[in-house]
């Protein structure tokens, strides 16, 4: 007897909830067969928006950055526990184990990266500094800082059908480092693989309550109800994409919104990069495992093949010996080398832009209406070979360069010099992603400057970076995923630049003191205390501000002699007087700039055991005055900025530390980082 299918409920407010009409049956990929029902009819978007804003959001930015990395470390951590359920789950979507690798463990992968940069590159904070601090008063008493704090409103993220772990996760991971809480609404035909992680989610606990909430079916009124001081992102067709940016509250509020919509993502052969070299194999593999990797529906999939007039010919025959292999079946079994389509009105869709596609090419490997599979029903499951096309004449084509088929297609066309490559993948209006295969670097420079203005990411491919690189069609954690033009014109992920899209950009003026107390860094000018060696005090004791002024150093000819033989560094300026004066910076010989940095450390190190437990690096350093022979040094050490490590006994402190000479003119400035214990004598 078959189990009837689940009901999907949306998770809001704190509470999991079905819709009140009987809603849309949902089908197995590959079998055909009922897997959830959705619907979401009825449900309270207002209150939703309403209950993250209000419960959530403080909440949220209460927490510091380093609390936040936290959470989503041990969220990461948890889920990965439970990926095989997730990847059980997921062979109903008709992805393959390959496949949901890159949606569940590359999606909770990306997470933890998160969870990871906010620890290493986010101050244990709750406002971030922009930029340096702008002196805007002669006598320093009126400066100015950008600062970047939290929305206050929901960040609202609409996803596709083809990642419902990673399409969740990537969007999900820096809105919660920045403070913001969630809203997830993924595509309908995937929605149960995203709701039983968001019931996992949880179950954990680990989430402060109303930070993410889901809906499963669709937003009804929710966009009606979004202020300015809510985001709103997209994944999905152009379109739709346009219609939701040009709804009136997203308008009439200016809304936050990015898009990522459809992108005919382009890879190019380099001319030197012929039959029987490294870099043509390693073309053929890519563009044949980005066709068939999630059968085809990536948004950073090759949908255009660049390639040398006189190696068309050779690609293509090698394209098509290899796609021939590639049949697709039942994403669980393990002999599976490409799955199913998600839908079977998904496999009407790419039938038909094939259709569209053939007014400016012909098909030369594959049959889209004579599917043959490796195991399954080709009747009921949607599965379709890989389809491999060829345009003679791209340059006057349109349809090749306009429509996406979102699914295992690609269009051979050839080029006559690396500068029609690029031009012919600019036509393609804005892409996500785009790459080229060469080991000339003559051919990689112009032709990834070509690329890189209509692409948010450009991968070169050679033989050096075959072994290590992740691929044309793997957008990372750290790096930017989006593009301009047709691929939506907006940013993803990018590091801790996705952190700061969730997050408002404030220029703030006023005095050193209160300017310092609202950025929780010394400012320049802000006070100061002078009583015991700074380096004596632990993280518990030290202040923002805490001051050491050293006493003094001369600096002789022996100083600057015997640092450039114990050294080696004899460069002319330190060891020559004649040459020193003919340089247009300096008078005479002058003190090594190291040298200068060493006596500074000297002059303001407290020797003895202390909370100071090490030295780990320097910051923008700068020599900005020359020390000759009789000048004198002393230091000013400042404590800049103090950062308690979570679940360490330690912290990081940044101290400003400032070398001047006798005159008082400044020598040198720079950053000292030490790591400091949280309690001395250590427990």
């Amino acid at each position: 007897m078959t189990a009837a299918p689940r009901r999907l409920e949306s998770y809001l407010c704190g509470h999991w909830m079905a819709g009140q009409a009987e809603g849309q049956t949902l089908l197995d990929a590959a079998t055909g067969a009922p897997v959830a029902m959705i619907d979401s009819t009825g449900l309270d978007f207002a209150g939703a928006l309403d209950y993250g804003r209000r419960v959530a959001g403080p909440r949220l930015r209460a927490m510091s950055f380093h609390d936040r990395a936290g959470m989503l470390k041990a969220l990461g951590l948890k889920l990965m526990e439970w990926k095989e359920e997730f990847y059980t789950e997921s062979f109903r979507t008709g992805a393959t184990r390959a496949d949901g690798w890159i949606d569940i463990e590359g999606g909770i992968g990306t997470m933890l990266t998160f969870a990871s940069k906010g620890r290493r590159e986010l101050p244990n904070t709750r406002v971030l500094t922009d930029g340096e601090v702008e002196v805007l008063s002669k006598d320093g008493s009126f400066v100015a800082q950008h600062i970047l704090t939290p929305l206050t409103g929901v960040a609202v993220h609409i996803n596709a059908f083809n990642f419902p772990i990673w399409g969740m996760l990537e969007k999900i991971a820096p809105t919660l480092l920045a403070g913001v809480p969630c809203i997830v609404k993924p595509a309908s035909q995937t929605a149960y693989l995203t709701e039983l992680m968001v019931r996992r989610i949880v179950e954990t606990g680990i989430l402060p309550d109303g930070a993410l909430q889901l809906v499963c079916g669709s937003v009804g009124d929710l966009l009606d109800h979004v202020t300015g001081q809510d985001a709103v992102t997209f994944t999905g067709s152009a379109w739709t994409g346009r219609k939701l940016k040009s709804h009136k509250a997203i308008v009439e509020n200016s809304v936050r919104f990015t898009m990522e919509a459809d992108s005919l993502n382009a890879s190019i052969l380099g001319p030197d990069a012929g039959p029987g070299t490294p870099e043509f194999d390693l073309f053929v593999k890519e563009v044949a495992r980005e066709m068939t990797a999630k059968a085809g529906q990536k948004c950073t999939a090759i949908r255009r093949v660049i390639a040398p007039r006189a190696h068309v010919q050779a690609l293509v025959e090698a394209l098509r010996d290899r796609l021939g292999k590639t049949l697709p079946g039942l994403p669980g079994d393990e002999a599976t080398r490409m799955g199913a389509l998600a839908s079977l009105d998904q496999r009407d869709e790419v039938r038909a832009r094939i259709r569209d596609l053939q007014a400016d090419a012909e098909i030369v490997a594959g049959n889209p209406d004579d599917v043959r599979v490796a195991s399954g029903d080709a009747t009921q499951g949607a599965f379709l070979n890989p389809v491999l096309m060829y345009c003679d004449r791209p340059f006057t084509a349109t349809a090749v360069h306009d429509v996406e088929a979102f699914g295992p297609v690609s269009t051979v066309m050839p080029y006559d010099d690396p500068a029609e490559a690029a031009e012919l993948a600019a036509m393609g209006k804005g892409s996500l992603v785009s790459s080229v295969f060469t080991d000339d670097p003559k051919v990689a420079e112009e032709v990834v400057l070509g690329l890189a203005p209509f692409h948010g990411r450009v991968l070169i491919g050679n033989r050096a970076s075959a072994k290590t690189s992740t691929g044309h069609g793997s957008p990372l954690a750290p790096l930017v995923h989006g593009g301009p033009g047709r691929a939506g014109g907006g940013e993803e992920m990018g590091g801790i630049r996705g952190v700061k899209h969730y997050m408002q950009r404030t220029a703030v003026q006023g005095s050193p003191r209160l300017l310092s107390a609202v950025t929780g860094r010394w400012i320049e000018g802000a006070p100061v205390t002078h009583d015991i060696h700074p380096f004596r005090k632990s993280l518990a004791e030290l202040k923002i501000g805490d001051q050491l002024v050293t006493e003094k150093r001369e600096v002789t000819l022996e100083d600057v002699e015997h640092f450039a033989h114990f050294t080696g560094d004899t460069f002319y300026a330190h060891m020559d007087e004649a040459a020193a004066k003919a340089n247009p910076f300096f008078d005479d010989r002058v003190a090594h700039g190291y040298l200068i940095a060493s006596f500074a450390a000297g002059l303001f190190v407290e020797p003895n055991p202390g909370p100071v437990l090490a030295n780990y690096g320097v910051d923008n350093l700068r020599f900005l005055t020359p020390v000759y022979f009789g000048d004198t040094l002393q230091v000013r050490l400042t404590c800049k900025e103090i950062n308690p490590r979570a679940n360490a006994e330690h912290g990081e402190v940044r101290w400003d530390c400032q070398v001047t000479n006798q005159n008082g003119a400044v020598v040198a400035q720079y950053d000292v980082l030490t790591m400091v214990a949280k309690h001395w004598p250590a427990a």
